[in-house]
């Protein structure tokens, strides 16, 4: 049954994540990312890891994903204009897009090949005290380069909304 459930919402994972990708409006983009994030937590919960899948519920899909709709809503994107793409880009790209998948694979397997197996339900480090402690001592420098990168992301695209619009 776990398997199931893995290969259930890997695919809805995937596909949302395909979908924020093709979608034309930002918004709906934004939306298709809220179900990558929804898959992702499902997948954690299948692991054992319940802290990690709530904190990805409230902080991504819901404090972040807020964050990206009300900076896209202040920038008042509209739908994207596509530029006209021939059949032969195409037909060039979806073969070369299978090879370098299996390149990756091939490269994955051959650079892992005694990795252990994952066993559902048997992830030990989700707990509250293990996410916590690797969060303030080993992961702190790069925790509060991302916030402030984050912060200065969005004061620049305050800006650039406001130059656009006098």
């Amino acid at each position: 049954m776990d398997a199931i459930l893995f290969f259930l919402f890997a695919a809805i994972a995937v596909v949302s994540a395909i979908n924020v990708v093709v979608q034309r409006h930002p918004i709906s983009s934004a939306l298709s990312l809220v179900g990558v994030m929804g898959s992702l937590a499902v997948l954690y919960l299948l692991l054992g890891a319940e802290f990690i899948a709530a904190a990805q519920m409230i902080v991504y899909a819901g404090a972040i994903m807020v964050l990206f709709v009300f900076v896209i809503m202040l920038l008042n994107a509209g739908a994207e204009k596509s530029p006209r793409k021939g059949w032969i880009l195409t037909a060039v790209a979806m073969p070369l897009l299978v090879l370098f998948l299996g390149m990756v694979s091939y490269i994955i397997q051959r650079g892992f090949p005694n990795a252990p197996l994952v066993v559902f339900g048997q992830f030990t480090g989700g707990s509250p005290k293990d996410v916590g402690m690797a969060l303030f001592t080993r992961y702190l420098l790069p925790f509060e380069i991302t916030s402030v990168l984050i912060l200065i992301a969005i004061i620049g695209a305050v800006v650039l909304a406001r130059k656009e619009m006098e």
